[in-house]
């Protein structure tokens, strides 16, 4: 089995008319995804050394948040789930209720109904280059000291592998969103 025949498995039938560019796009938003979940999952749940624990206090330590593993967990699933709805803007099933849903299966998609949620989440998503440039400065989104994520060295780069790639979900999810609303108007 190819990695076509895995990727439309997972993925779904590419939608009559959508350029092999708007596809490509699609399934690098959940590769983008993909190496800030493992990251999370590595340092938080796993426990492997991608962070500092050293001098920080026991109440700032990242490791002790209240959420716990559950909550790394469950943000990193729901991460990858909402990455994975943007290939519907690209495939059969973004056109067409799939069959499965009572009510709704075989009509199709009214067109704002996926590009309002898109469209919205993608300017969500545009905040994130600029949250990480405050966090690479020490600073909070606010301005404030950041005193939580500490990283030192490989850890950093580690870090910056993992969360730098998630920061081109938002402009890839616009274009996506302005492609799907053309090209399902155009039709």
């Amino acid at each position: 089995m190819g990695a076509r025949t895995i990727a439309a498995r997972l993925h779904g039938t590419p939608a009559p008319g959508v350029p092999r560019w708007a596809v490509r796009t699609g399934y690098a938003i959940t590769l983008a995804v993909l190496p800030s979940c493992l990251w999370r999952i590595g340092g938080f749940i796993l426990g492997l050394p991608l962070l500092d624990h050293g001098p920080t206090p026991p109440e700032q330590d990242p490791a002790s948040f209240d959420g716990g593993w559950g909550y790394i967990l469950a943000l990193s699933v729901v991460s990858e789930a909402l990455a994975f709805l943007c290939f519907g803007l690209v495939a059969r099933w973004g056109e067409v209720w799939p069959r499965w849903i009572p009510g709704l299966g075989g009509r199709p998609v009214p067109v704002l109904a996926a590009v309002l949620p898109a469209g919205l989440g993608s300017a969500v998503l545009m905040v994130f280059p600029y949250a990480m440039v405050m966090f690479s400065l020490g600073l909070t989104i606010r301005g404030d000291r950041n005193l939580g994520l500490v990283t030192h060295g490989w850890q950093t780069v580690t870090f910056w592998a993992g969360y730098l790639p998630l920061a081109a979900w938002g402009p890839l999810l616009a274009v996506l969103t302005v492609h799907y609303y053309r090209r399902r108007r155009a039709g």
